[in-house]
């Protein structure tokens, strides 16, 4: 790419026939935009590099009736960004970063109307709901082994039925993001105070042991503070030198609009955390190191087969499900102390993966899809 980024950008806008692909998210209430600065940044530089016009562009920006949009562009030599005119886009990739945005009745209107357009072609249209995704995953007899016992917390009998089962479960937020609000709690019947409960809190967890599940209910609802939440049977997951991991695998599509695997990493706990999230205190780590040292290598090897093939039959069966245009999505999945696979949760909006092989294919295959969804435009078709 030219150094010259001004006037690469201005012939950009004025060569229409390059494909046009706007960043879609929400102004900050200052003239300017929300979400992460550096991966727009990274998106627009690839994106460039790749014969698109690419440009951050906000809800209220987005004027469905017009020709040019105000959008902002990325001075790369000087690290700042710029409100310019710019054509209407071709493509737009919702990068919304947080749900209670996406959830404004305006915002969910306008992304509705872009489904809509025969001017556009939108994707990853909504963040995902925890509980709708397990129950896309029970429509279909392929995905359904991979998914732990899941219920709806609705109230003190539904959590009273799923740990007579198990002794060991999950509680997760149904719109929690990075392992936010999670707990876990454990029933051991011959303690005098039976019921343990951990609590994430950032990089550590707190514990509460409960003589009866009416006061264990009333921590969990203290907790929860009325928000949404299911219970899930809770795995044994293979563990590294005491420490629980588990993989996270990012899934795009091509040039042909196929799903295929982007990349494998592996996370690994904290050591006084109850999740894997780097935010909460995990740690990045090799896969298949970790799987090697818990089983052995030939074992290591073919598990790991096995989730790169499963986690492209899950991504299938949540576009299906979902009935929406997806392009991306990471998932979160473990191997327990057995051997089983097991599925955990999906992400409509990946957070930026560190490893650098991961990361370089990740931005570059959003316009791999973004060509595809270019021309499926030109036919006319879906």
């Amino acid at each position: 790419m030219s150094s010259t980024v001004c006037n690469e950008q201005q012939a950009a806008v004025s060569f229409t026939s390059s494909p046009v692909l706007a960043i879609l998210t929400v102004d900050d209430g200052q003239g300017q935009f929300r979400g992460n600065r550096n991966n727009f940044s990274d998106l627009i530089l690839t994106g460039e590099s790749l014969g698109f016009t690419v440009y951050v562009l906000t809800v209220k920006q987005l004027v469905l009736t017009r020709k040019k949009l105000s959008g902002f562009v990325y001075h790369r030599d000087s690290h700042t960004w710029e409100k310019r005119s710019m054509p209407f886009p071709h493509i737009i990739y919702n990068r919304i970063p947080y749900r209670e945005d996406e959830m404004q009745p305006a915002v969910r209107q306008k992304i509705n109307a872009c489904r809509r357009h025969s001017r556009i072609k939108l994707f990853n249209p909504s963040f995902f709901n925890k509980w709708e995704l397990f129950e896309w995953l029970k429509q279909s007899r392929q995905t359904r082994p991979y998914i732990p016992a899941t219920r709806r917390l609705m109230n003190i009998k539904s959590l009273d039925k799923l740990i007579s089962k198990h002794a060991y479960v999950y509680l997760k937020p149904e719109s929690g993001k990075a392992g936010k609000g999670i707990m876990t709690l454990r029933v051991r019947q011959e303690k005098t105070l039976p019921y343990l409960l951990k609590i994430q809190e950032n990089k550590k967890s707190s514990s509460y042991s409960c003589s009866s599940i009416q006061k264990l209910w009333s921590r969990i609802q203290k907790q929860s503070g009325g928000e949404a939440y299911i219970a899930q049977q809770g795995i044994q997951l293979a563990s590294f030198q005491d420490r629980k991991f588990d993989l996270r695998a990012l899934v795009q599509k091509n040039r042909s609009g196929i799903w295929e695997l982007s990349g494998l990493g592996a996370r690994l706990a904290g050591a006084a955390s109850i999740t894997t999230h780097v935010p909460r205190g995990g740690r990045i780590e090799d896969p298949e190191k970790l799987l090697t040292h818990s089983f052995n290598a030939e074992t290591a090897h073919r598990l790991l087969q096995r989730t790169k093939k499963t986690a492209l039959l899950i991504a299938r069966q949540i576009e299906r499900a979902s009935r929406q245009r997806l392009g991306e999505m990471s998932m979160d999945l473990g191997i327990d102390s057995n051997g089983n696979l097991w599925f955990f949760e999906a992400n409509a909006k990946p957070m930026k993966f560190d490893e650098p092989h991961i990361r370089q294919k990740s931005l570059e295959r959003i316009f791999h899809y973004s060509s595809y969804l270019t021309r499926k435009r030109r036919t006319g078709g879906a």
